[in-house]
């Protein structure tokens, strides 16, 4: 490793999702000159080390699920005698859905600077391309990997009215779009994103019926992002009379005025003024 500086440092690098075009220069540079770097796959790492043309001249360790809890006491220990560490996974940044979070959550609790070189993301890159609603989403990563366990996760999120972005496997699609277009029906839109960014990258835009059907029928491989539409908005229900009357007395009791109770009840309930009035009044 080269000479230690007086505090270390975590970089967090966003690694292309499958085209080596799109790392970055920020990207390359600390790849270049970080002390030590943490990659969920060496040898992927690796070639695309040798894909930019970029020489990895000091220590590279695993980092990946099976051996991250071991492995993040050992590299805080590295940041706290004050060398820089570049964590990187295979694709995007690390964290989301990736080796990360307990290295990060470490070096933040031992006072070590955490930064990034901000890069691709799956997330970002197939809600773009989905052509569904951009502007609140939400990303629920991986669902449960047994289908009793997917089924109540889709089911309650199915009055979620933000999108939706979801990871899967390739062996667990079917069955997972089977489940969407039960949960949330099959006329759901949705938009199946497979392999970003690389040579059979692949974007199918369907209902989730018919998308459910399309991906029994044609068992799509590679990594799989899926964008689902959020729920229409949930009709208001007007509550009845007698709730409102209710509701009404409630606050009198409670020393409002009926004029302010009336208000409130009906600023809660999303009603005019004046049909409060005249239920209460009736």
């Amino acid at each position: 490793m080269g000479e230690m500086s007086e505090v270390g440092r975590l970089v967090l690098l966003g690694a292309p999702l499958g085209n080596p075009a799109d790392a970055s220069a920020r990207f390359r540079e600390v790849l270049a000159t970080a002390d030590v770097v943490a990659a969920e796959d060496t040898r992927r790492l690796t070639r695309l080390a040798r894909d930019l043309a970029v020489t990895v001249p000091r220590r590279i360790v695993s980092y990946f699920e099976g051996n991250e809890e071991r492995r993040t006491p050992e590299l805080v220990d590295v940041l706290a005698a004050g060398y820089t560490i570049a964590l990187v996974t295979d694709g995007g940044m690390p964290s989301v859905s990736d080796p990360g979070y307990r290295l990060v959550r470490a070096a933040l609790d031992a006072g070590i600077p955490v930064t990034a070189a901000p890069g691709p993301s799956a997330v970002t890159t197939a809600l773009a391309l989905s052509g569904l609603p951009c502007d609140r989403f939400c990303f629920e990563g991986f669902l449960p990997r047994t289908p009793g366990a997917r089924r109540s996760r889709l089911r309650a999120l199915a009055g979620e009215e933000r999108t939706l972005v979801l990871f899967e496997a390739p062996h667990r699609i079917t069955g997972a779009l089977a489940d969407l277009a039960e949960a949330f029906g099959p006329d759901r839109p949705a938009a199946l994103c497979r392999e970003l960014t690389k040579t059979y990258e692949e974007v199918v835009r369907r209902p989730l019926g018919e998308l459910a059907e399309w991906a029994a029928a044609g068992d799509p491989r590679g990594e799989i992002t899926l964008v689902v539409a959020g729920a229409p908005p949930a009709a208001a229900v007007r509550p009845d009379d007698d709730t409102l009357r209710a509701a009404v007395a409630a606050r009198e009791a409670a020393g409002l005025s009926r004029r302010d109770a009336i208000t409130e009840v009906a600023t809660e309930f999303g009603l005019r003024r004046r049909e409060v009035y005249t239920v209460v009044h009736s």
